[in-house]
């Protein structure tokens, strides 16, 4: 059995305290990660010091740590004290502001059960995402958000101004660009698909696990820019090393968890790799436990078209030359899109497929 979850007050309108569980004790494969102290930012010679600890990071594994990046422990529970209540809402009502997942909408609700895994076996997860708070993006949302929204905007404009803002400097500054490169690129007042998202992997039996030789997502990239997790106690993230060999991501502390996406790669003609992720059954002390989650997904803006940029970096090191698994001619929104729509209208179950085209030729690959 689990040990005793730990308890800490939330401030959010009605909420109960929310309780972290605790690590697993088991001594797992754990990859092994750089960390990146933001308080360093501002400081003399901060960036590029950072800069250059990114660049060693990304060259290996393309997961990394952050931590000082402004917000309490608090402020992450309230995140998580919200996404638990949104999700003991009523089917009923969770369905109401569901997402338009079929052409290519992620923001809302996206049931459980939706997608086949392996033949007869769907997945475990249930999804609330919150766009971006501009006009062109309000939609309808349930009580529990919309009596937390002060909280939650001051969230996520947190998120995305105070710390995505500094690692697309940081990126800018590793290929010799302005460092508002990709600020420019990634404006919070420009519509994008970036969002706030909820999640919940509900924990499976025994016998589900072993139909699925324990894996929950099968290997994947992400769509955009980056992926920000919250520190997820439940042990479950895996990435796959350049030797091909999965590793186990650990919740340190205060810590986010980010990974590059897509976009970078396609922006980047290849330099910064997309990574390679999967969700697969937790260690037997936390086998019982269903798996919140608080993330952060960083898009560019709909309208950008995915073309390599001019960097005399990427000369250097030879990645100036566009090639036939670049994205020209695709937009950040339309891959977005074609990708979310793709994961909903798939003819087979996912354990069938290892590579699917998206959009205008260009494919994706999954991993075992």
């Amino acid at each position: 059995m689990a040990a005793a979850a730990v308890s800490n007050p939330s401030h959010a309108v009605g909420l109960p305290p929310y309780n972290q569980f605790p690590e697993t004790k088991y001594e797992l494969d754990w990859a092994d990660l750089v960390t990146l102290d933001l308080a360093q930012f501002d400081q003399p010679g901060g960036k590029q010091k950072l800069a250059t600890q990114l660049f060693d990071a990304i060259q290996n594994i393309g997961f990394f740590y952050i931590i000082n990046f402004g917000l309490t422990q608090e402020e992450v529970d309230e995140q998580f004290a919200i996404g638990k209540e949104v999700f003991k809402l009523s089917t009923e009502e969770k369905l109401k502001y569901r997402a338009d997942l079929e052409n290519g909408g992620y923001n809302g609700y996206k049931p459980l059960g939706l997608r086949e895994v392996r033949p007869g076996i769907f997945d475990n997860t249930e999804i609330y995402n919150i766009p971006k708070f501009i006009p062109e993006l309000e939609r309808p949302h349930p009580d529990v958000i919309n009596q937390n929204r002060p909280h939650i905007e001051s969230f996520a404009r947190h998120i995305h101004d105070q710390v995505v803002g500094k690692l697309l400097v940081l990126f800018a500054i590793i290929l010799e660009l302005p460092e508002d490169f990709f600020l420019q690129r990634h404006r919070y007042d420009v519509r994008s698909d970036c969002h706030l998202r909820y999640m919940k992997y509900h924990h499976r039996t025994a016998e589900q696990n072993k139909a699925l030789e324990n894996v929950w997502v099968k290997g994947h990239t992400d769509f955009g820019s980056l992926t920000l997790l919250f520190r997820q106690p439940v042990a479950a993230l895996q990435v796959r090393t350049p030797e091909e060999e999965w590793k186990w991501v650990k919740p340190y502390p205060g810590s986010i968890t980010v990974n590059l996406a897509d976009s970078l790669e396609f922006l980047t003609n290849g330099f910064l790799k997309s990574s390679i992720h999967r969700v697969v059954a937790p260690p037997p002390d936390q086998a019982e436990l269903d798996r919140l989650g608080v993330l952060y997904f960083v898009r560019p803006e709909d309208s950008l078209e995915l073309r390599p940029v001019v960097s005399s970096v990427l000369e250097r090191l030879g990645y100036d030359k566009v090639t036939d698994s670049s994205a020209v001619g695709i937009t950040a929104g339309e891959w977005v899109k074609a990708r979310v729509s793709r994961n909903v209208a798939q003819p087979k179950a996912r354990s069938e497929v290892v590579e699917e085209e998206v959009i205008k030729g260009k494919s994706v690959k999954y991993y075992d």
